[in-house]
C-alpha cells in the first residue's frame, strides 16, 4: 500500500481479521428502552468498516473533495464519525472533528478557520447547519441517516490507494478554547500512530479488548487514547452517543467491557449509582482516567471494588499522551501522573522566555515534551506555534514537580497559580483536599483580589445532593491539612460548575462568575 496513514487502517485490519467485530453502536434511545439492543447493539465487522469507508471516500471524491481538503464532522459518537475519519485519510484529506456542545457561531468559526470543504453531520444538528453563515467554504453537506446510507450504497467499493505519508496532516483538532479563540492543533498520521503505539506498549492492550467509548470522540482522549489504539489492535469498540452513568453499568455487564476511559467526573457519577456495589464489574481490566488529577477519595472508592485507575496526563497538541502511571505504582505513587510514555521525552524546567534549565527534584517548574507524537504546529498560526516551542520542546503551560524516581506530579496550570503574600498557591492541591469532605461533590479554587495579600484563594463548591454545607465548617475541615496561607478565605456554594464537553473545568468561567463579590 502507498497509504502509510490512518486511512489504510481499515484495509490492513480487514485483511487480517475481516470477520471480527470492530464497532458496536448504541443510540441513546436503545440504551434506555430496548434491552435487546443493549445486549447486541448494531455491529460492524472490520470488513464492513473497510467497505463503508471506501465507499464514503469514493462518494466524497465524486463531490469534489481532494487531497489536502478539510472534511468536518459534527455529531455524537457514531460509526459514521470513524468512517469519515478513515475516508478522509484514504483520500489524503484532513479530518476536522467539531465539538457538539458549541454554539452556531463557534462551529462557524472553526469551519471558516479550517476552510472545510465538506461537512458530515448528525440529524440533530440540521437546524444549526441550516443557519451557518454564507462565508463558510463548505460545498458538500451530508446528513447522517438515509442520505448518508444512500450515498454509500450508490458509491464504488473499489480500493483506493492514495499515497499518504506519516508527515501528512491527518486531523485538525481544535483545543477547548478555555481562553480566547480555539486553535487548531495539526496532528499528522505519524503523530496519531506513535501515540497509539505508546498506548499499546504501556497499557498492554489485547486483541480481545472490548472498549466502552462513552467519552466524546471529538475529544482527543476518547479518540486517540481509547478508540484508535483498540482498533489498531483489532479489538471491539462499543460506541455510545452520550455518557450515562446508570447505562454504563448495564453496558459493562452485558458486553463484558474490558477497557474504559473517562474523566474523573464520569467515574464519580458511576460510583454514585445505587447499583454500584452490586454491579458485575469482573470483566474490567483497565480503567484509564485523564483530563484532570484523580481525587484521592475516588481512587479509594474504585479500589474497594478491586479496580485500579491507570492515570495519565496529556494534551491535544501531543496526540495526547505524555505521562502514564501504571497499575503497579497506582498506590505508591498516588497523585502522580507517572513517567513519560515509551516514545515520549519529558522534562520539568524552570520557567522563563527560553526554558532550558531542568528543575531540581521537588522544585516546581513547567512540563515540556518532545516526541514523534507532538504536533508540528497550529493551523494557520505560525507565531503562536513558535511561541509554544523552545529548541524542539513543546511548552505545556502546566506546572509540575518531579521526584527522585522520575515520577511527575502535575501541580496546576501555570496561569491558574495564585500568588498570595509572595507564596505560590496551586488550586489543584486545595481542590484535592476539599474533595475528601463527604458533603462536597465538586469544587474549584480561584484567586480573588485582597488588599493585604494581593490575592487569596476562594473555594467554589457544589454540595452533594441533599447536603446543606456550612462554609465555615468546610474551611475548618482544612485546618491541619494545608498550610494556613493555602486555606481559602471564602467559600461560595454553587449548583454546578462550568465544564467543557470533555469534562474539563472551565476555570475562566468560574473566575468570571465567582471572582468578585459583586
Amino acid at each position: 500500500m502507498r497509504n502509510e496513514g490512518l486511512g489504510s487502517w481499515p484495509a490492513r485490519r480487514a485483511r487480517k481479521t475481516p470477520h471480527r467485530t470492530a464497532l458496536i453502536h448504541h443510540d441513546t434511545t436503545s440504551i434506555h428502552q430496548d434491552t435487546a439492543l443493549i445486549e447486541h447493539g448494531t455491529a460492524l465487522t472490520y470488513e464492513g468498516l473497510y467497505e463503508r469507508t471506501t465507499r464514503l471516500a469514493h462518494a466524497l471524491r465524486a463531490r469534489g473533495v481532494r487531497r489536502g481538503d478539510r472534511i468536518a464532522y459534527l455529531g455524537p459518537n457514531h460509526p459514521s464519525y470513524l468512517e469519515t475519519l478513515f475516508a478522509a485519510g484514504t483520500l489524503g484529506a484532513v479530518f476536522v472533528p467539531l465539538n457538539t456542545r458549541l454554539a452556531g457561531p463557534e462551529i462557524a468559526y472553526q469551519l471558516i478557520d479550517s476552510g472545510a470543504k465538506a461537512l458530515v453531520y448528525g440529524a440533530a444538528f440540521e437546524g444549526l447547519v441550516a443557519g451557518l453563515p454564507g462565508n463558510c467554504d463548505v460545498r458538500t453537506y451530508v446528513e447522517v441517516g438515509a442520505e448518508y446510507d444512500q450515498l454509500l450504497a450508490s458509491a464504488s467499493g473499489e480500493a483506493i490507494d492514495e499515497p499518504v505519508t506519516a508527515d501528512d496532516t491527518c486531523v485538525i483538532m481544535y483545543t477547548s478554547g478555555t481562553t480566547g479563540r480555539p486553535k487548531g492543533a495539526m496532528l499528522t498520521h505519524g503523530n496519531l500512530t506513535w501515540n497509539a503505539v505508546n498506548v499499546l506498549v504501556d497499557q498492554d492492550l489485547i486483541a480481545d479488548e472490548r472498549a466502552l467509548v462513552s467519552a466524546p470522540l471529538f475529544h482527543t482522549a476518547g479518540l486517540n487514547m481509547l478508540t484508535l489504539p483498540v482498533l489498531l489492535k483489532g479489538g471491539t469498540c462499543v460506541l455510545v452517543e452520550a455518557f450515562d452513568p446508570a447505562a454504563t453499568l448495564d453496558l459493562v455487564e452485558r458486553h463484558r467491557i474490558t477497557f474504559m476511559f473517562g474523566v474523573p467526573t464520569m467515574f464519580e457519577q458511576v460510583a454514585r449509582q445505587p447499583r454500584w456495589a452490586e454491579a458485575d464489574l469482573s470483566s474490567l481490566r483497565m480503567l484509564s482516567c485523564g483530563g484532570s488529577p484523580v481525587p484521592t477519595p475516588l481512587i479509594a472508592a474504585y479500589q474497594e471494588r478491586g479496580l485500579t485507575f491507570l492515570q495519565g496526563y496529556g494534551m491535544t497538541e501531543a496526540s495526547p499522551g505524555v505521562l502514564f502511571l501504571d497499575a503497579e505504582h497506582a498506590v505508591t505513587k498516588a497523585g502522580s501522573a507517572g513517567v513519560p510514555h515509551f516514545f515520549s521525552d519529558v522534562r520539568v524546567v524552570r520557567p522563563g522566555p527560553a526554558p532550558n534549565e531542568v528543575a531540581d527534584v521537588g522544585e516546581t517548574g513547567e512540563i515540556v515534551v518532545r516526541g514523534p507524537h507532538v504536533m508540528p504546529g497550529y493551523w494557520g498560526l505560525p507565531d503562536e506555534t513558535a511561541a509554544v516551542f523552545s529548541d524542539g520542546w513543546f511548552r505545556s503551560g502546566d506546572a509540575a514537580r518531579i521526584d527522585e524516581d522520575g515520577y511527575v506530579t502535575v501541580v496546576d496550570r501555570i496561569k491558574d497559580m495564585i500568588i498570595s503574600g509572595g507564596e505560590n498557591v496551586y488550586p489543584a492541591e486545595i481542590e484535592d483536599r476539599l474533595l475528601t469532605h463527604p458533603g462536597i461533590a465538586e469544587c474549584a479554587v480561584i484567586g480573588v483580589p485582597d488588599e493585604k495579600w494581593g490575592e487569596v484563594p476562594r473555594a467554589v463548591v457544589v454540595p452533594r445532593e441533599g447536603v446543606e454545607l456550612d462554609p465555615d465548617e468546610v474551611l475548618a475541615s482544612l485546618t491541619g491539612h494545608l498550610a494556613k496561607y493555602k486555606i481559602p478565605k471564602s467559600v461560595v456554594l454553587a449548583d454546578e460548575l462550568p465544564r467543557t464537553a470533555s469534562g474539563k473545568l472551565l476555570k475562566s468561567q468560574v473566575r468570571k462568575h465567582y471572582g468578585t463579590d459583586s
